[in-house]
């Protein structure tokens, strides 16, 4: 379908175009003509810039009207239809032929060349070649204000001037005064195979309806002029056989429907239609009086500055069933907000819902960096998700930042639908390119947003995200893609050796300090050490604040220095920029494993920082922290229960061991809710005492069997055939990487505090797994057994009965055992000395 259409936007890679009846298209970069994709191709190809190649914005501006051909209509993944153009000539003009040009025609070329005399220009027209002197574009370069020469590329309005050897040679005018007064005549011999829109002719009026006014013109053609594009002055004094000019506004290919428009803007060739004030984008008007209601289509609208305005049907009410025709009776008065503006309609587009009317966004333009907006899922990709935040608003929200942690499965925690609470890391309007977070810690955060060089003062404390970790350091991004480097020194007060190690990409950092900014070169130096002046340790002792004024909240990621160890767990000091509050980590929330816990305390000394430790609860008298990375991620991630209405039947939860009672275990999860699973659902074996499977603080993932929403007490099992989520070996092997990456701290930390004895019972020739020649020292009544050797002096080694398979152990004997477990702190180890574990 052919149609004239006005240039709306212009970014690198597309023109919107503004269509008829409200509708909107675009034209790809490259669909503006062979020669301008031919140069296109040679850029990529050679992989540097051509000095002729002028970009998009170079050529075009918002205002030009062009013929246009549709060559594709699709629906995007959010529901609205996405109308493909091309203003090829080659497509346009392929109606035509070298011997039905003519003096007088007015055409769309595209400059293909620049010549010493002039230009050579592509009218798409096999055969045919057009050229165009310079003598006639002077004063429409001049108009065009792109330059003082025509580009290649640059689409015009051109009025054949000559045409010799029956086509084959055309010469062209872009003078003003002449495409203006240009008019298409009987004598050109215009078919409806090869009538084009934009050209002018005179009709006369053969029927005028409600809807608009049915004309003849070239004598023998029929077009039909809708009720938008009436001419306002003259829309109620139309009467048959009147004749006056129109402009062709588009030519359907297969039904030969022609549409006409009246209004004077486009009646003279070369114009520009009328545009909106920039400050009534997205304004309500409290009062627009109804002109007319067409059942079809929807009403018109005169708002409070006397200008008309469209509401489509759809626009009209909240859907079919509200709907009432009698309140859009001429002279009501409704409230609407302007949501559009249509070019080629000279029209704003206004709409009646209540949800759009008070809607906090209506284009890019109204979305600021750091902003925290709602949106709706409405695809999952590779690259990420994408989310509706307004009508016509789209985000992306990268696969990095839909958790504080990094999605393996994304589609487990979002659906198609979803409702989402992002914030704003990036919006470029002109690129209708909007980047958003659902990084807690970022969307949450009270601190400043970091959106440009010059904003990073020294000694400002902000939120941000890793994106590369490396021997040298970490580099920080934050918003606007501001990105700065943490040198090694500068990750933690003590030095990191390994900061790939430490730190990964997309993680959060809880605070960065800002050390020293150059905005010139946008350069950024930053810190992860809160602790005062950079470099210095210990030099500014904190005191305490008073816990009132800090509210933490829970899921919230904090670092925190050890103050004193107590026998149940350490008090710790939340490192803030100028203080610190006191807070709690019961030695069980140290780790997900019980042994590990026990260990770390010991490891642990006062002064010692302890980063991404979660607020676990702040009740306003004692905040609670864990560094349990299961109960962590699972909050994180979002599969929590903040309160007991949450909560269904068959849901898996991560939790921790509240209370052992002989008739089962209570279970509490993250924001306080508890559940007990009885003894008969605490293992797949048959449970004797209950105290023999769990201890306080364990970590456990249970799953909802039964809720009582009265009593509000709900029945849980914790048996492992019940409690995975389908992937049991990956979930083992993810439990069995933490533990050993724990253990590896552990280790580092005692060798670094010169504790050797409980060291070498960590170390490497002791790790779960490895050989040992061991001598039988005795054999106990239960049937376990005791060893000795070289490589186990001063530890206690011991082999249950079962793991002594079916040996017969006698005092003195000789056996090979595999390591299964090292306790440190009872200076304990155990062994197996079963065949099958041995041949592993």
């Amino acid at each position: 379908m052919l149609l004239l259409g006005c240039i709306k936007e212009v970014s690198d890679y597309e023109l919107v175009i503004s269509l008829p009846n409200g509708l909107s298209g675009f034209v790809p970069v490259t669909q503006i003509s062979d020669s301008y994709s031919k140069m296109l191709s040679k850029e990529v190809a050679q992989g540097e810039l051509l000095e002729d190649l002028n970009s998009l914005s170079d050529m075009y501006s918002p205002g030009m009207l062009v013929r246009c051909i549709v060559t594709s209509v699709e629906k995007s993944a959010d529901g609205r239809r996405s109308i493909k153009l091309s203003i090829n000539p080659k497509m346009v003009n392929k109606g035509l032929n070298a011997s039905a040009l003519a003096q007088g025609m007015l055409l769309s070329g595209v400059v293909a060349s620049v010549e010493d005399h002039g230009y050579l220009i592509d009218i798409g027209v096999t055969g045919a070649h057009a050229f165009l002197p310079r003598q006639k574009t002077q004063n429409c370069v001049k108009a065009v204000k792109k330059g003082p020469d025509l580009k290649i590329g640059q689409n015009l309005n051109c009025v054949i001037v000559e045409v010799k050897n029956m086509g084959r040679v055309v010469r062209l005018s872009t003078d003003r005064s002449e495409v203006a007064a240009s008019l298409a005549t009987e004598k050109q011999n215009w078919t409806l195979s090869n009538l084009l829109p934009g050209l002018v002719v005179k009709a006369r009026v053969q029927k005028v309806t409600p809807f608009g006014v049915k004309m003849t013109f070239l004598s023998s053609f029929t077009g039909i002029v809708d009720f938008m594009h009436m001419d306002p002055e003259k829309s109620m004094n139309y009467s048959p056989d009147q004749v006056m000019k129109a402009c062709v506004l588009s030519v359907h290919p297969t039904s030969k429907v022609v549409h006409l428009t009246l209004r004077q803007a486009f009646l003279h060739p070369g114009g520009s239609p009328n545009q909106l004030s920039s400050g009534r984008m997205g304004a309500v008007v409290e009062e627009s009086t109804v002109k007319a209601f067409y059942k079809q289509f929807g009403a018109i609208f005169e708002l409070d500055d006397g200008t008309l305005a469209f509401a489509r049907l759809k626009h009209l009410s909240k859907n079919r069933k509200s709907f009432k025709p009698g309140a859009f009776k001429p002279g009501c008065k409704h409230k609407c907000r302007i949501i559009d503006y249509s070019l080629m309609d000279e029209m704003c587009i206004v709409s009646l819902k209540y949800q759009i009317i008070e809607a906090r966004f209506l284009q890019y333009q109204d979305i600021h960096t750091g902003d925290v907006v709602q949106g709706k899922v409405f695809a999952l990709k590779p690259v990420g998700m994408q989310v509706k935040v307004g009508e016509g608003i789209k985000g992306l929200i990268p696969s990095m930042h839909l958790a504080d942690v990094i999605l393996k499965q994304p589609e487990k925690k979002y659906s198609i639908g979803d409702e989402v609470k992002c914030r704003v890391l990036e919006c470029n309007p002109a690129g209708k390119k909007l980047i958003l977070t659902l990084k807690k810690s970022l969307v949450q955060s009270n601190l400043p947003v970091l959106s440009s060089y010059e904003d990073a003062k020294p000694g400002l404390i902000t939120h941000g995200f890793v994106v590369c970790a490396k021997e040298f350091g970490c580099i920080v991004k934050f918003y606007n893609d501001v990105k700065g480097l943490v040198p090694n020194h500068e990750l933690s007060s003590e030095h990191a050796s390994c900061p790939d190690k430490a730190f990964h990409e997309g993680q959060v950092v809880v605070k960065v300090t800002v050390l020293k900014c150059e905005p010139q070169q946008e350069r950024l130096l930053l810190s992860f050490r809160l602790s005062g002046k950079p470099g210095s340790e210990g030099k500014n002792e904190c005191t305490p604040k008073n816990k009132k004024e800090v509210k933490y909240q829970v899921g919230e990621m904090v670092d925190v220095k050890v103050l004193k160890k107590k026998d149940n767990g350490l008090e710790v000091s939340v490192l803030e920029g100028e203080g610190n509050v006191v807070a709690w980590i019961p030695t069980t929330h140290l780790s997900d494993f019980v042994v590990t816990c026990k260990l770390l305390w010991h490891c642990l000394q006062e002064g010692d920082v302890l980063p991404r430790v979660m607020c676990l609860s702040d009740n306003g008298e004692r905040i609670i922290l864990s560094r349990k990375s299961a109960v962590i991620s699972a909050v994180q991630e979002e599969q929590v229960v903040r309160s007991f209405s949450e909560i269904e039947p068959g849901m898996l939860l991560t939790g921790y061991v509240r209370n052992v009672m002989p008739f089962g275990v209570f279970v509490e999860f993250p924001f306080g809710v508890t559940g007990l699973a009885p003894k008969v659902s605490m293992s797949d074996k048959f449970v004797t005492d209950t105290k023999d499977h769990f201890v306080v603080g364990q970590t456990v993932i249970a799953k909802v069997m039964s809720i009582d929403e009265e009593k509000q007490r709900m029945l849980l099992s914790l048996k492992v055939s019940e409690c995975s989520s389908g992937n049991a070996a990956a979930e083992s092997f993810a439990l069995l990487n933490q533990y050993f990456k724990e253990m590896n701290e552990i280790r580092n930390l005692l060798r670094k505090r010169e504790e050797l004895s409980k060291a070498r019972g960590l170390c490497d020739e002791l790790a779960p797994g490895k050989h040992l020649q061991l001598v039988v020292q005795d054999v106990k009544e239960d049937g376990s057994a005791l060893f000795s050797g070289s490589c186990v002096t001063g530890l206690t080694v011991t082999a249950t009965r079962y793991h002594l398979g079916d040996k017969k152990m006698v005092p003195g004997e000789k056996a090979k055992a595999l390591v299964l477990h090292v306790d440190a702190l009872a200076s304990k180890v155990y062994v197996s000395l079963r065949e099958e574990l041995l041949k592993q």
